[in-house]
């Protein structure tokens, strides 16, 4: 009776865990609440480009500044490393009052120098962005019969020579009536929905809630006459049409620049909980699919393979042995061939044992950190709407994982070792000290010449004494505790002796490397689909939310990366070459070298507007970065199989 209690308590927490993956929303915000008249703030964020993927910001252009003067909004550790710089801004609104030519900057003369700069971010086709209650400026634009979805509005466009701004914006907020039957929050980010209970107190006043935020932006003339009078936030006293198929604001320097706008408020039926969905719609749900397919290919027949090595050739092997008197196995062991003749040096202790656990223990940190990860922004708690989530979140369990990466680290080592424990100390620092450390390096490399470029995308100063700080005092931290209980633990016992004089390797037909980073276009060919779209989320500013597929591909790519280094291993052994320690982790590890040329592909025919030599290496530095945290990952992934194996393989039978 007891079991089954236990079990209906077990179901029910998985059921709970399940309706919680499903439907909710944790994004940062809560639906707020206002009333007709109410005042709505509008924020600006980073000015963007693909063209040259380096963030500026917003008031580094001649834009009108609010009254109360500038002022940063908080902003988390992920938004700062990822550019973002959210700043208040001059266009405000009251709920649900629509307001027709409303003048921000009644006259504003552009000087030399912001006429240059002006001109420079518009041929850069650099992009506003503006937000309303955490939503983001949306525009759409009409091409061949369809609706194309932007985030933002060019800051102008250059036609014939000229150059042309656009200075009024048409803004469309989306409301819905606030609905509060007994509940004031609702959370769900899917059908189901989290209902929490407040107090009545103004429940009987109607208000609305803010689900959609789009903007036509307009290039319109101002009458300099008009203009000498009004004053920030006057009235224009003619009409103002906003025709976003011309334009007529062309800049010119030591000449007056106006800026205007207009809102209108409409009632919508997309619910608080639907709001996003319009940001979130990620097209292609085939192709994933046939991603998923395709790696599910991939992967049977790698499994085949291995089931070949092990049903009819190991186990076949073995039994073969097994059933031998002691007589006829003594006379087989003067006639042994193939995996059997490396008996004596498989576990010989490869070159550089110390860089191989440090590799180890960092690949099991990364690889960690990506399966937490990807589970909690899959499961909804990481959502774009909490701008940065995701990059804390990494960071975060980064850091938490460098147990893991000490424990891991230490611990083969001490195996390679025969179980001698002193040096765990230096081993751990090194696991601390490895990634971080060429990471640190890339990154302030990269950081210098945004600096140069005055970016936003620039690390803080403050920022980076932070990242120091949880580098030292919580990474380095848990990887020595991670170390101590990697040394205090039980090294891994070799079943057979490693003789003293290493075995001579025959000559090879083939290079044995050469088929090592061969191996690498399997789990390359599981990921290339979810690959492209990673990187044009990352490049080309769209939004990647199906962290669902993303979830699956990572698992697959873990036994493809498995079972191909399995397999070389077993070959390698096979034609008796007992080096397999290093072929092992780059049998699984050259994906890395596939991505980085896919990357470089992507720069050439996907990011071929990509202008300037410091957006280039900015490309090629953050695409070292991550295609070095993948090697690391997935060459865990081969070695620690491998070693498995090889274990198994030699402690099923005894050779002397």
């Amino acid at each position: 009776m007891e079991l089954f209690d236990n079990f209906k308590i077990w179901v029910l927490f998985v059921c709970v865990v399940f309706e919680l993956g499903h439907g909710f929303y944790l994004p940062g915000s809560y639906p707020h609440k206002y009333v007709v008249g109410d005042s709505l703030s509008v924020k600006v964020n980073s000015l963007t480009s693909i063209e040259t993927e380096i963030p500026y910001s917003y008031y580094s252009l001649p834009f009108c500044k609010p009254q109360e003067g500038v002022k940063d909004s908080a902003e988390n550790l992920g938004e700062l490393l990822m550019g973002d710089r959210i700043e208040n801004s001059p266009y405000r609104f009251k709920m649900f009052t629509n307001e027709t030519g409303i003048v921000v900057c009644p006259s504003k003369v552009l000087s030399g120098g912001e006429f240059k700069i002006l001109k420079e971010r518009i041929d850069e086709m650099y992009q506003v962005n503006l937000i309303l209650d955490n939503l983001p400026a949306i525009r759409y634009t009409k091409k061949d019969g369809f609706f194309l979805r932007w985030n933002g509005y060019p800051v102008g466009i250059k036609i014939q020579g000229k150059y042309y701004v656009f200075n009024h914006l048409k803004f469309t907020v989306l409301v819905h009536k606030f609905e509060e039957t007994n509940v004031a929050r609702v959370m769900g980010a899917g059908d189901s929905a989290d209902m929490i209970p407040t107090d009545k107190k103004g429940s009987d006043v109607p208000g609305y809630m803010v689900v959609g935020f789009e903007v036509v932006p307009c290039s319109f003339k101002h009458d300099a006459g008009s203009m000498k009078n009004l004053a920030m936030y006057g009235k224009y006293p003619s009409g103002i049409k906003c025709d976003p198929t011309s334009v007529a604001m062309d800049i010119k320097e030591n000449e007056p620049l106006a800026f205007s706008y207009e809102v209108s408020f409409v009632e919508s039926d997309i619910k608080w909980p639907s709001r996003w969905d319009a940001y979130l719609k990620m097209e292609g749900a085939k192709v994933h699919w046939f991603s998923i397919l395709n790696s599910l290919m991939v992967i049977t027949f790698l499994a085949g393979i291995v089931f070949v090595i092990f049903l009819r050739t190991v186990r076949r092997d073995l039994t073969h042995y097994e059933d031998l008197d002691k007589e006829a196995q003594a006379q087989m062991n003067e006639e042994l061939s193939g995996w059997k003749l490396v008996v004596g040096d498989v576990f010989r202790a490869p070159s550089y044992p110390s860089l191989l656990c440090v590799m180890a223990g960092d690949g099991v940190q990364i690889l960690g950190m990506a399966v937490v990860t990807i589970l909690f922004a899959a499961l909804g708690f990481m959502s774009p709407a909490s701008r940065g989530t995701l990059i804390t979140g990494m960071i975060f369990f980064y850091l938490l994982l460098g147990i893991a990466a000490g424990y891991v680290a230490v611990r083969m080592w001490r195996t390679i070792y025969c179980g001698n424990h002193k040096g765990w100390v230096s081993v751990s620092w090194k696991a601390a000290c490895f990634f971080p450390g060429i990471s640190f390096l890339i990154l302030t490399t990269l950081n210098f010449l945004l600096w140069g470029s005055h970016s936003t995308g620039a690390i803080p100063f403050s920022l980076f004494v932070i990242l120091i700080l949880l580098w030292f005092c919580i990474s380095v931290p848990l990887t020595l505790v991670g170390g101590y209980f990697g040394a205090k633990a039980p090294h891994i016992e070799y079943p057979v002796r490693t003789n003293q004089i290493p075995r001579e390797i025959p000559p090879q037909k083939y290079p044995s490397w050469l088929l090592v980073f061969g191996a690498g276009t399997l789990p390359f060919g599981t990921l290339f689909i979810e690959l492209f779209f990673i990187m044009s989320s990352i490049w080309l500013g769209q939004v990647y939310y199906v962290f669902g597929f993303l979830f699956v591909v990572l698992i697959l790519l873990v036994v493809v990366c498995a079972e191909v280094s399995l397999v070389l291993t077993y070959m390698h052994i096979c034609v008796e070459d007992w080096k397999w320690w290093w072929k092992s982790f780059f049998a699984s590890g050259s994906v890395a070298i596939y991505i980085f040329l896919y990357s470089i592909n992507y720069l050439v025919f996907d990011l071929k507007s990509l202008s300037g030599p410091v957006s280039a290496t900015l490309y090629l530095g953050y695409s070292l970065f991550m295609v070095l945290a993948i090697m690391l990952a997935t060459g865990t992934v081969g070695f620690l199989s491998s070693f498995w194996f090889v274990h198994y393989l030699f402690s099923s039978v005894k050779l002397d």
